[in-house]
């Protein structure tokens, strides 16, 4: 995880105030997860981590979406179900995450899991089986 400085447990891809876009591939890749689904799949990676999830952003512009922070360049290696849309870095088009700040007014973004030293990025691997496995249900999957 890149920081500011050795001293300093915030990655550098987290604004000091506020929220910032990051362009994904680069930082970090992303899978977007919208509606109850992305809400359930949250609830359910933070439990099995003992809440050590890594980060999580959740977003209430239009209809509620969880963005899993994973790390750079390990999406393309799983094949996500549909309404789990994997963000990345490629030639046809760019891709773009809203990162709010650790505290303060970040609406409308904040954290359902903080980016720590132990847990830097979501668990790919994890978070394809519970995308697998968590039932879409009436999930907004558009």
């Amino acid at each position: 995880m890149e920081r500011k400085s050795s001293l300093d447990p915030v990655p550098s891809w987290v604004p000091a105030s506020g929220h910032a876009l990051r362009y994904a591939g680069i930082h970090f890749d992303a899978v977007r997860i919208g509606g109850l689904w992305g809400e359930q799949v949250a609830y359910e990676i933070m439990q099995f981590t003992d809440f050590r999830a890594g980060p999580i952003v959740r977003s209430r512009i239009g209809a509620r979406s969880m963005y899993f922070l994973l790390p750079p360049q390990t999406v393309r290696a799983y094949r996500w179900p549909a309404g789990a849309e994997a963000m990345s870095r490629d030639g046809r088009a760019a891709a773009f995450v809203g990162v709010p700040a650790l505290h303060g007014l970040t609406w409308p973004l904040d954290w359902r899991s903080l980016p720590t030293t132990e847990a830097p990025f979501v668990n790919a691997e994890l978070l394809h089986e519970l995308t697998v496995t968590v039932p879409a249900g009436e999930a907004d999957v558009s």
